[in-house]
């Protein structure tokens, strides 16, 4: 079978780290889109301006919430192995960026959300010597937290003077940074935070550790191409 030909178009550092890493390991790949192109990565999430009008024949392209396309697509988003791995490192620039402005240790965290990055944070903090609270919506989930030694709330029942750290990462209005005194972060794809004094930060992989998050991206696009050969 042809040996793949690889193809990164886009600015993001995480794109050339991912050439790079496939170029270290041996595959073809550059960011010149041709005929000769067998495989295309594009940013996560893919802006509908960055996918090319003209593609070559029997091209598989790679990026993040892509729309409907004539030829075979990879969605890296909808993969549970890059989504694992993405939350891992979106925890550790997190953790990052809470402690050039605070003391983690025996801080009063709260965790609102309890999904990859969630687990990830909660698990950290814990480590570093914070009390750490989620809040989730279902009781179940709760109750799960409360077994394994997490204290727990309720979104709607959040007291915000409570705590001293705040980090969100539920995509849904939360909170009104105007009621919290603490450093609030809010982590996820919609802005759950209001209000000016919250720090927005996403895409945290792709500008706090371009080079893991193309690792990432250049791993994932080579797993899905050696199954197919």
């Amino acid at each position: 079978m042809k040996k793949p030909v690889f193809c990164t178009l886009g600015t993001s550092n995480a794109l050339t780290f991912a050439k790079n890493r496939l170029l270290h390991w041996g595959y073809q790949a550059s960011d010149t889109l041709d005929e000769s192109v067998t495989h295309l990565l594009l940013p996560v999430p893919t802006p509908d301006d960055a996918i090319p009008k003209a593609l070559p024949k029997d091209i598989t392209v790679f990026g993040g919430k892509l729309p409907a396309m004539a030829c075979k697509t990879v969605d890296f988003l909808q993969d549970e192995h890059y989504l694992q791995e993405n939350a891992a490192i979106t925890a550790e620039c997190a953790m990052v960026l809470v402690k050039e402005r605070m003391a983690v240790k025996k801080s009063r965290a709260l965790i609102i959300g309890w999904g990859r990055i969630g687990k990830c944070l909660s698990n950290s903090l814990q480590l570093q010597g914070s009390h750490v609270t989620v809040a989730a919506r279902k009781p179940e989930i709760r109750q799960q937290l409360q077994n394994v030694g997490f204290d727990t709330v309720a979104p709607e029942r959040i007291v915000p003077t409570d705590y001293d750290l705040i980090l969100n990462t539920a995509p849904a209005p939360v909170l009104d940074a105007a009621d919290c005194a603490c450093l609030c972060i809010d982590l996820a794809s919609t802005l759950g935070i209001s209000g000016e004094q919250v720090l927005w930060a996403r895409g945290l992989p792709g500008k706090m550790a371009p080079e893991a998050s193309g690792a990432l991206i250049a791993k994932t696009a080579l797993r899905y191409t050696l199954l197919k050969e």
